[in-house]
């Protein structure tokens, strides 16, 4: 009895000890989190994801005292990367000419992907394929459609790739944006599918596959291929470049296998995205539900741990690179006070708030929600009345389809309602600007603003939350973002909102509206940090330094198949 007494004592002794170690292991783990991550300020909703999600990403903590600039990236292509050639593909193009009045202009389209790769492309020179869409385009270009660019200062050449009206149609509106641009977003706008809107898909991306061909001055170039209008390139250019590293950047969500599996082509999509050496996303939700669609839909082999798929005799890696923006010098044009130059243009009063959104009038971007959000607040808190403006910059976007035309309609009506129910003879609540501004009036528009609106349906990234941030560097303003961003898992200090909820969005406002002058700053200097750190040179230097390395495997790779080959010749002799 006594010794089977002992041994339960000696049992519940060991019990006893590992539960001590492993809660004192949690609490250290914790410990070591907290310090970090930081202290995380209150939110408004539930939403925060528990860390950034470039601190998930263990490739890359590391690297984060590293100043990414220019001279960063030139280095890496430099010492890891001597004598590569690249070559930048997307359908947009960095410089547009225009036939005016008054001659040719040339103009910078106001777009995420052109603000992010077009200081990359600068850096790196090389060639930037895309789109001539500009009403002076063929007249700009030499007689191997080839433009020198920026104008000002020459540093990579612009090829132009010419499209029929009917390849646009079909390609851009069809395909990509009615099909698609709604699938991967699942903003409740059913995606539409059309057997000739994918045959002109497929011929314009064999189009491109060309072009990349004949730029092509070695046959091992690095290629970027940018966003859902080219599903298809990356395999068209592999089965004649089967050397070049090929790196696909998705920029918008990617949906759970379910809503993918409503794309008739689906096979054919993921088949032609896994020609990539590397396939980037935003987050790392949107890597984990490219892999489930894979493995749904097609044969392969998937390394989870180390995020790579194995598919026709080649490798795809799978990761998560959070795109960002140049962070700004200090900006020569604003001579004056934005806030001042903003309240006389448009007569608002010095004791009104000023909150803002900006984006292109698309039904991700949750315009007519946050305008209800809007409405929800005033009627909660009604003396806000007349000391609130709000600012929507809404540029014109895709007008020939019917989604887009009916949004605009809708937009137009919502506006008219509540400035009729909150607004009197001198005061209009919501001032809508359906017009394009150049990044320079957007520059002064957030330094004007107290609050800045993204309440993004779904969203890859949003990189208007990051420019706003960058622009103050007075440290004030408030940042509402939605937590259907990819911003969010990166601007934690940020009021985070479910913009499907108006009545807690609307309480955003009056957080931000009341928040203290402490706060506001101590949240806006940790996300400056943030956007600092994880710039565009950083998003791109991270894509290149795995390349590098994939380079590299190869070819010692290559080096141990020879020896062997050799060894197995010495052997038979």
């Amino acid at each position: 009895m006594n010794t089977q007494l002992s041994d339960y004592t000696l049992v519940w002794t060991v019990l006893t000890v590992s539960i001590l170690l492993s809660t004192l292991a949690v609490g250290s783990t914790i410990l070591m989190w907290r310090k970090r991550v930081g202290p995380q300020p209150m939110q408004v909703m539930d939403y925060q994801p528990v860390m950034r999600e470039s601190e998930k990403n263990g490739r890359d903590v590391n690297d984060t005292l590293v100043d990414w600039g220019p001279e960063t990236l030139q280095k890496i292509l430099a010492d890891e990367l001597p004598d590569t050639e690249v070559i930048v593909v997307s359908n947009r193009e960095p410089y547009i000419h225009e036939k005016t009045p008054d001659g040719v202009v040339l103009r910078k389209p106001a777009s995420g992907l052109v603000s992010a790769l077009e200081p990359i492309t600068r850096t790196c020179g090389g060639t930037w394929i895309a789109h001539g869409g500009g009403s002076a385009d063929r007249e700009t270009v030499d007689q191997q459609d080839h433009v020198a660019v920026p104008p000002e200062d020459p540093t990579y050449t612009l090829r132009r790739v010419w499209l029929s009206e009917e390849e646009l149609k079909g390609y851009y509106l069809g395909f990509a944006n009615e099909g698609m641009w709604p699938l991967c977003h699942i903003a409740f706008t059913r995606p539409i599918f059309r057997a000739a809107d994918w045959d002109a898909y497929q011929a314009v991306n064999r189009k491109f596959a060309d072009a990349v061909i004949a730029e092509a001055k070695s046959d091992r170039p690095i290629v970027l291929v940018q966003d859902y209008h080219f599903a298809l390139l990356p395999r068209l250019i592999r089965e004649r470049l089967p050397n070049a590293i090929i790196i696909t950047f998705w920029h918008i969500p990617w949906p759970n296998a379910e809503v993918f599996s409503i794309c008739p082509w689906r096979e054919q999509i993921l088949d032609g995205l896994l020609g990539s050496s590397i396939l980037g996303f935003h987050i790392q939700l949107h890597c984990n539900n490219f892999t489930e669609s894979v493995d749904r839909f097609l044969e392969s082999r998937i390394d989870r741990e180390g995020a790579a798929i194995s598919y026709k005799g080649g490798t795809t890696l799978v990761h998560a690179y959070p795109i960002s923006i140049e962070w700004p010098k200090k900006p020569k044009f604003i001579t004056t006070d934005p806030s001042r130059t903003l309240r006389d243009r448009h007569g608002i009063p010095d004791d009104v708030k000023i909150a803002i959104g900006v984006e292109r009038l698309d039904y991700t971007k949750g315009v007519l929600d946050r305008f209800h959000a809007l409405d929800e607040f005033f009627t909660q808190h009604s003396d806000w009345i007349g000391r609130l403006v709000f600012l929507q910059i809404a540029a014109p976007s895709r007008s020939d389809l019917p989604a887009y035309k009916l949004l605009h309609e809708e937009c137009l009506a919502l506006v008219a309602e509540i400035n009729d129910r909150y607004g009197t003879d001198g005061y209009q609540p919501i001032i809508l600007l359906d017009e394009h501004h150049t990044q320079e009036e957007l520059a002064e528009l957030y330094r004007a603003a107290d609050i800045c609106v993204v309440s993004s349906l779904h969203d890859g990234m949003n990189l208007v939350a990051k420019e706003f941030v960058a622009s103050r560097d007075d440290e004030r303003g408030v940042l509402i973002l939605s937590t259907f961003a990819g911003a969010s898992r990166e601007l934690l200090e940020a009021l985070i909102v479910n913009p499907f909820d108006p009545s807690s969005m609307g309480e955003a406002f009056f957080h931000a509206l009341t928040m203290p002058e402490g706060e506001m700053r101590e949240r806006m200097q940790r996300m400056r940090e943030v956007v600092r750190s994880n710039n565009v040179f950083r998003w791109a230097g991270s894509m290149l330094v795995d390349a590098a390395r994939l380079r590299k495997r190869a070819a010692l790779t290559s080096a141990s198949d020879k020896h062997k080959q050799n060894n197995r010749f010495s052997v038979m002799a």
